[in-house]
């Protein structure tokens, strides 16, 4: 999606006052799109709409009735929402076996999975009415193969991908496109906990400008229900699902 086609429109991030979310933010601004920033963190949330002359809603996406403020927040500021990314996230979730902790488990599950369904519950039938729209959603390449370290969020993130290719299915009659961009370890806070041990084993990391990168060429695109992978060197492009066996 070019600047033109982009310019005018309004856009809905979520998480979007730090990392992923404010570069996209930024990226969406400059190429003349309304945004409207909506996360917990309300500090930096402010700041950031207020540089993009947007607007800013404090938002628990964890919480339906949150989700629902953001949508009314952007529809009477700006009269709706044409592209949505639903960004926010949380990592680092407890193990299963010597030490679960069921409310930051509950946290994971709320923020990851529960932010992307709500968010979804509210802006799908706001763009049907509008006459279509695009849904990004933050998933990972956790997303799309195991990752050990941790098991929960990974759960969230294939729950997500599964999410967002079913629900395109439904969604393509009333011309809304749903997408999800998968990156790789993301030079973002969230990675703070083990960013030293991912340098000790020469781990690349993805840098935010290449997943703004990918969000784009996602719009562009203008496809429905793929999975773009994020990694570093790698030009983004939709991830290969093998089909499954059919019966004999």
């Amino acid at each position: 999606m070019a600047d033109a086609e982009i310019r005018g429109k309004v856009a809905l991030v979520t998480g979007g006052a730090n990392g992923i979310g404010a570069r996209v933010a930024r990226r969406l601004a400059e190429s003349g799109a309304r945004v409207v920033i909506a996360d917990v963190d309300c500090t930096a949330g402010e700041r950031l709409a207020g540089d993009l002359a947007g607007a800013f809603v404090r938002c628990d996406v964890s919480r339906a009735e949150d989700n629902r403020t953001a949508l009314d927040a952007a529809s009477e500021r700006f009269g709706g929402v044409d592209i949505a990314f639903l960004n926010a996230g949380v990592g680092q979730s407890s193990p299963l076996v010597d030490g679960f902790d069921d409310s930051s488990y509950r946290r994971m599950i709320g923020v990851n999975l529960d932010g992307v369904v709500y968010g979804l519950v509210a802006l799908l039938p706001a763009m049907r009415a509008r006459g279509g729209g695009d849904v990004v959603v933050t998933a990972s390449l956790a997303g799309l193969t195991p990752m050990p370290m941790d098991a929960v969020y990974t759960a969230t993130k294939h729950a997500v991908v599964g999410l967002v290719r079913s629900v395109a299915v439904n969604c393509a009659d009333d011309g809304i496109r749903v997408n999800a961009v998968c990156p790789g370890f993301t030079d973002t806070a969230m990675i703070d906990g083990f960013r030293e041990m991912l340098h000790q084993g020469g781990m690349p990391l993805v840098s935010v400008d290449d997943v703004a990168a990918a969000f784009f060429a996602v719009l562009a695109a203008r496809c429905t229900g793929e999975c773009f992978f994020v990694q570093p060197g790698r030009a983004s492009e939709p991830f290969r699902f093998p089909s499954v066996p059919g019966p004999r």
